[in-house]
């Protein structure tokens, strides 16, 4: 008798479908993204990014408590400075809000992994990533104050710094600045492959960061380019990146997959405002189910290779993957 496979045998029943599942989201796989504002009691919604606002350090407290006790181990802060100017100065100020902010989480919850975004951008007038010289932005200078804001940061106590400006060079920068001054435990977790998106859209209003003039394409990688991925991941790597990430996530897929097989340090995929806004605003017409489709979404970006997912839905799906809430 000729032995016929079926492999619905396997999908017959949820238990079956659980014991063989090949990719198993938990909480430990999700950063949080949130957005740290100047002042107190302040909690601004941000219209593109349902149940996504700026909030003060006071405010942010108790939404990280809430994050934490779902599951959630990390958090990564961006911030919107009290004042913008040509240099992005606040951007490494000790009393800014992301220094503040990690101050005052590692106080109130100390094994918190805490991540701080290094970047000019929102701290801009001109919201470009870097310093501006004659209408082109300056590398090498702008590597100067990236490694002073990575410090500040360290200072503050943050376990990780992120830098996402996409500038040559600035994760060994930052790396030399950080162990010249005793803090060679802090890790970077390094922007390594940032395409310039269409997906970023929602955030550039949530962190008031879009570019006043021009785009940032010189500077962030061509959205058709793979092999060029494996090059800046490459050299982040040797110049001192403990974690690398890819940004956007779904879109990018490929890229994700083609470099969880090529290094062998950890992988961080960013779900991106894009992303998110898109799942939110079709479940609000009712074209899709927000839940199972947020969930696939996760379980395709950690299939993909990614150890680690930077989502807004962080908090949201760990409800769901741990309480079935």
């Amino acid at each position: 008798m000729e032995l016929v496979y079926r492999p619905r045998r396997l999908r017959r029943t949820a238990a079956i479908r659980r014991m063989v599942r090949e990719t198993v989201l938990t909480p430990a796989d999700f950063i949080y993204p949130m957005f740290v504002a100047p002042g107190k009691g302040v909690r601004q919604e941000v219209a593109a990014m349902p149940g996504v606002a700026r909030l003060s350090v006071d405010l942010l407290v108790e939404e990280v408590k809430s994050v934490w006790e779902s599951g959630v181990p990390a958090v990564l802060l961006f911030g919107l400075p009290q004042k913008k100017d040509d240099t992005g100065s606040e951007a490494a100020s000790p009393r800014g809000a992301v220094q503040q902010a990690v101050r005052t989480l590692k106080k109130a919850l100390p094994e918190l992994v805490v991540i701080t975004d290094v970047c000019l951008c929102g701290y801009t007038n001109h919201g470009h990533c870097g310093i501006v010289h004659r209408g082109e932005i300056d590398n090498d200078a702008t590597l100067e104050v990236l490694a002073q804001v990575a410090l500040s940061h360290a200072e503050a106590g943050a376990d990780l710094v992120a830098p996402s400006d996409m500038m040559d060079g600035r994760v060994g920068a930052i790396r030399e600045t950080l162990d010249d001054h005793g803090f060679e435990m802090v890790g970077i977790l390094a922007y390594a492959v940032k395409y310039a998106s269409a997906f970023y859209g929602p955030f550039r209003e949530a962190a008031e960061s879009a570019p006043k003039t021009g785009d940032r394409r010189g500077y962030q990688m061509d959205p058709a380019n793979a092999r060029e991925a494996r090059r800046e991941a490459t050299l982040d790597v040797e110049e001192g990146a403990d974690l690398i990430m890819v940004k956007p996530a779904l879109p990018y897929l490929d890229i994700i997959s083609q470099l969880a097989g090529e290094f062998d340090v950890p992988i961080a995929a960013y779900q991106v405002s894009g992303e998110y806004s898109m799942i939110k605003a079709a479940a609000a017409q009712g074209w899709l189910d927000e839940t199972a489709v947020m969930l696939e979404s996760l379980t395709a970006i950690k299939r993909a290779g990614a150890d680690l997912v930077l989502t807004y839905f962080a908090r949201e799906a760990a409800n769901i993957l741990t309480k079935g809430k």
